[in-house]
């Protein structure tokens, strides 16, 4: 073996292991998300509201991260700065959580876990391009189209049968898909560190904790019962607030938003099915089609040419 062969292959190695570390972020954000949609369509049926969803998702991990970020400084936000900081939390943070939250109030698990990470990965696909001028090619463009005739079969059930209110729910859905693809966007964008993410959204909501204290959230938890929040403060402050946070951001640092966006398309499948297993929530027929639609449409996307 020449010395220029070795040399190419020791140059190669920390990109292969950078990819695989990559992929083995996205996938485990995909299934602490899908946890983090069925907790909260369990925790919306005993009892729970968005808000009270919203205190578990960022009180718990709030406060643990808080003594690491006065550590590293309050003056520049871990590096992030506040202007940065806030636009990040309000695309990615509680703001998006709370819309999310309030979606399947209108529709079920079919629908809210697969708009919204269908639409993340369209948006960050068309903000690759617009925002970080990365090459698409012609295989995602044609993903993205089949993805948008599976949310079609998805949303004909809420027009056909479901109502208003269930176009609403889908609408959301369409929302916060977008607010979380700009996120993603950005953070590929600034450059900013994947832990000091996770640790500066989790902080700032902090802020919120005292008006939902003094709203009476916590006699309402209180009345659901231990178990109950035990469960949304794993699947939410940890499953799907920073862990999959990190993960994903980490994905996004490794891959870029293009290829990071695609993560996504494992969250319905792997929802669907825990929804069915954990609690119950079989797919109808058209949400199945819509899902398989939307799947192949993720695969197109995946595609390099």
């Amino acid at each position: 073996m020449s010395k220029r062969t070795a040399d190419a292959k020791a140059a190669a190695l920390p990109d292969t292991k950078a990819i695989l570390l990559g992929v083995a972020c996205g996938l485990g954000a995909a299934l602490f998300w899908a946890l983090g949609f069925v907790a909260t369509r369990h925790g919306l049926k005993v009892g729970f509201s968005p808000v009270d969803l919203l205190m578990h998702r960022f009180l718990w991990s709030g406060m643990v991260f808080l003594p690491l970020v006065l550590r590293a400084g309050l003056s520049d936000l871990c590096g992030i700065g506040w202007s940065r900081g806030i636009a990040l939390m309000m695309l990615g943070g509680p703001v998006m959580s709370l819309i999310s939250y309030a979606g399947f109030m209108f529709v079920p698990l079919g629908h809210g876990s697969v708009i919204q990470p269908s639409c993340a990965t369209l948006g960050g696909l068309f903000l690759a391009v617009v925002l970080l001028r990365e090459p698409i090619p012609l295989s995602r463009i044609a993903g993205a189209l089949v993805i948008v005739i599976g949310l079609a079969v998805i949303g004909s059930e809420s027009i056909g049968h479901m109502g208003l209110s269930a176009v609403m729910g889908d609408l959301i859905f369409v929302l916060t898909g977008l607010m979380f693809a700009s996120f993603a966007t950005l953070v590929r964008y600034w450059r900013v560190s994947a832990f000091s993410v996770a640790t500066v959204i989790s902080v700032l909501s902090l802020s919120l904790f005292p008006l939902y204290a003094a709203s009476g959230g916590l006699v309402r938890d209180a009345a659901i019962g231990l178990s109950e929040n035990a469960l949304q403060a794993i699947g939410q402050g940890v499953l799907a607030g920073p862990a999959a946070m990190y993960s994903f951001t980490l994905s996004i640092q490794l891959l870029g938003v293009a290829r990071a966006a695609v993560f996504p398309a494992i969250v319905p499948a792997l929802t669907l099915l825990l929804g069915w297993l954990l609690i119950g929530e079989a797919p109808t027929t058209l949400q199945a089609v819509g899902l398989v639609t939307v799947l192949a449409g993720f695969y197109l996307a995946q595609r390099q040419s």
